[in-house]
């Protein structure tokens, strides 16, 4: 079962875990994923994509359960308006305590599996995200990310760009001897689109 915060007629908020895809792959084996669980978990509502996690990511994820709450939903990310905050342990020690990462993403087309990203400035789109160190511990930093944008992989490679992959990352950090990607979305904030009343939740961080 997955783990469910808040569930009405209109919106559901779960806790995704780490390892799961958001939504269906193109190969067979791909086809379990947090959306055709929640179909089952919900059978008796429409469960409908807002936006999505990465497979290994793990953390609070929102999903529709009409057209118009999609919608509203939609726009609230495309306006900025969701407030979203995520919590990753990292390789070294960024540059400075807090700061801004403005750095476009491309897609690496030459390969899809898995997908590689790369900052790009002449050819990228526009990504930032800001940042802020929670706390050291020897050769590791625990961050906290505030995505301004949401690129494909935008906090893995953004941290990539100063020298911090994420520990236990498949793409960018492969082979370090994590156990697990260790990024979450620890918290997630917007507005409920019948209601017009502020929800705020969040799930710490396993790692």
């Amino acid at each position: 079962m997955i783990p469910v915060l808040y569930a009405d007629e209109h919106v559901l908020v779960v806790h995704k875990p780490s390892g799961l895809l958001t939504v269906p792959g193109r190969k067979p084996e791909l086809q379990d994923c947090l959306w055709s669980r929640l179909k089952n978990q919900f059978s008796e509502r429409d469960v409908l994509l807002v936006h999505r996690l990465d497979r290994d990511t793990s953390g609070l994820i929102l999903f529709a359960s009409t057209s118009e709450t999609q919608g509203n939903l939609g726009r609230q990310f495309e306006n900025r308006r969701i407030h979203k905050e995520y919590v990753a342990k990292v390789h070294g020690h960024p540059p400075e305590k807090e700061g801004v990462i403005d750095g476009p993403i491309r897609k690496d087309w030459t390969r899809n599996d898995p997908p590689l990203y790369f900052i790009c400035p002449d050819k990228g789109k526009a990504a930032v995200t800001r940042y802020q160190v929670d706390s050291t511990d020897g050769k590791f930093t625990r961050v906290r990310l505030f995505p301004e944008t949401g690129r494909s992989h935008q906090l893995r490679v953004h941290m990539l760009s100063v020298g911090c992959p994420i520990v236990g990352d498949p793409i960018y950090s492969p082979g370090d001897g994590g156990e697990r990607l260790c990024l979450h979305a620890e918290r997630i904030e917007f507005y409920h689109a019948v209601k017009k009343e502020k929800l705020d939740f969040r799930v710490p961080a396993d790692f």
